[in-house]
């Protein structure tokens, strides 16, 4: 699903050059659940960005399912971006006057697919995380939990094969957290490839491999021993 090869990028801040990333290499199976940690400034965002293709590498490359899309063109990085990767944040950006099925629906806005059955796909997303009985309601009404899953549901609506979540369960209690959890793991199960990025090591934990970055550098890539279902680590 990932490979990702020697990555470098660079950031400027004011007249200080800071190296955000040092040649990160790793790949990551279908179907894998992978949690990304690291301090504040060991490179997290900026290889999340990059992953989401959101940013560019410097130097390196990045495939997504055998396509180099480091140094590809914009038209298909934003076409890859929109069809294939669903991004779920710990902050929900949620519309307030929009319904919960209405928010799911927004990405086929950017989306050059027939929307016509759009209310059909975001309702089959609000059942996979079950709350389809909220559909009507809008963020208001709902719990923070609940929103996140709205959340998940908007990321799933274009049939993405790749789930990048950055601290999804950051603003949520330990019940609601657990059940965002559990969401991502039956995502992964069903083959969906899942990335996640955290500062909590029990939340790691739930995932099938770890990847510690440190000060730009990749300096860990283990499974996870107490998940029952890790696979082996730095398998493509």
């Amino acid at each position: 699903m990932i490979e990702a090869e020697g990555l470098t990028r660079s950031c400027r801040t004011g007249a200080v050059v800071v190296e955000a990333l040092k040649g990160v290499t790793f790949g990551i199976r279908e179907g894998e659940f992978v949690a990304i940690m690291g301090r504040s400034g060991s490179g997290k965002s900026t290889l999340l960005n990059i992953l989401g293709l959101l940013d560019r590498p410097d130097h390196g490359s990045y495939r997504l399912q055998g396509v180099d899309l480091s140094r590809a063109g914009d038209d298909e990085v934003s076409a890859a971006r929109n069809r294939k990767i669903g991004f779920v944040f710990q902050q929900f950006h949620l519309l307030e006057r929009v319904s919960a099925v209405r928010n799911v629906m927004l990405p086929l806005l950017y989306s050059d697919e027939n929307a016509d059955d759009g209310a059909v796909r975001a309702e089959r997303a609000l059942q996979t995380v079950e709350l389809s009985h909220r559909a009507k309601h809008f963020p208001s009404e709902l719990s923070g939990g609940e929103q996140q899953r709205v959340a998940i549901a908007r990321a799933l609506i274009n049939d993405p094969a790749l789930i990048l979540a950055d601290e999804p369960t950051g603003n949520l209690d330990a019940q609601s957290s657990a059940g965002i959890l559990e969401i991502l793991r039956r995502l992964a199960d069903s083959g969906r490839t899942v990335v996640l990025v955290t500062h909590d090591p029990d939340i790691a934990a739930r995932a099938d491999r770890l990847l510690v970055l440190e000060d730009g550098r990749l300096t860990a890539d283990d499974t996870v021993p107490s998940n029952p279902r890790r696979r082996p680590a730095g398998v493509v």
